[in-house]
């Protein structure tokens, strides 16, 4: 099969798109097609260049026709650290090809001004036991779209926001990767997917493993609506 052509939009270093260009590198169904950046300093542009992949700084993020024409033939794109809002009419034009990674466990923990630190910080102060990162399709709010998967981490009593998310960003790492290829192995649905664990559990510790499928019973082609 032909991979299926991503394009990843960035806003700061680039470490998940890293991630991606890692695990895709040799992968049969999926590639890092293009990178478009909001902002001409944005590091993740070097990590493009020097994976050989085409790159673009978005003169005018908030012009819904510049945003879909930057991501050229790509089938899915992914939004890694990305910090601008995408427009509503370029979020209909690829619905359902548009998505996210949030580092914690939504519904909690997002919207508006909802990124970086400032979600560490609110989930120590909530007192929750359990963080996380989540992947989910973009709509027009703020990390409300339908959640494709979720990686959980455990929040420990003397963690700090600098601790805590290095723990997520951890699995964020692994997370994305594995959906972008589920996505890709779909052929990228025009409906909402839901995937889930292949075990029966996810493990909360440092030693990290996960399979993905798209049911929890093991059957393929589950949808989120179903």
């Amino acid at each position: 099969m032909t991979p299926v052509p991503v394009a990843v939009l960035v806003s700061g270093s680039g470490t998940n798109l890293q991630a991606l260009l890692d695990a895709l590198r040799d992968s049969p169904v999926a590639r890092v097609a293009r990178v478009v950046a909001s902002r001409a300093d944005a590091g993740a542009l070097e990590r493009a260049r020097r994976a050989g992949v085409s790159t673009v700084v978005l003169a005018h993020p908030d012009d819904p026709g510049e945003v879909v024409t930057a991501t050229g033939d790509a089938r899915l794109v992914v939004l890694a650290g990305y910090l601008k809002r995408i427009p509503p009419a370029a979020v209909a034009r690829l619905r359902w090809r548009l998505i996210n990674i949030h580092p914690a466990l939504l519904p909690a923990f997002g919207g508006p001004g909802m990124y970086g630190r400032r979600v560490h910080e609110a989930v120590l102060a909530s007192g929750a036991t359990l963080s996380g990162a989540t992947v989910h399709y973009v709509d027009e709010e703020y990390d409300r779209g339908p959640i494709i998967a979720q990686w959980p981490v455990p929040v420990r009593r003397d963690d700090t926001p600098e601790i805590l998310a290095a723990r997520v960003l951890e699995v964020e790492h692994r997370l994305l990767p594995q959906v972008v290829e589920a996505l890709a192995r779909l052929g990228v649905p025009g409906e909402p997917v839901r995937l889930f664990p292949k075990s029966s559990v996810f493990i909360t510790g440092d030693n990290l493993a996960v399979d993905l499928d798209t049911a929890a019973d093991g059957r393929t082609g589950e949808r989120a609506d179903r």
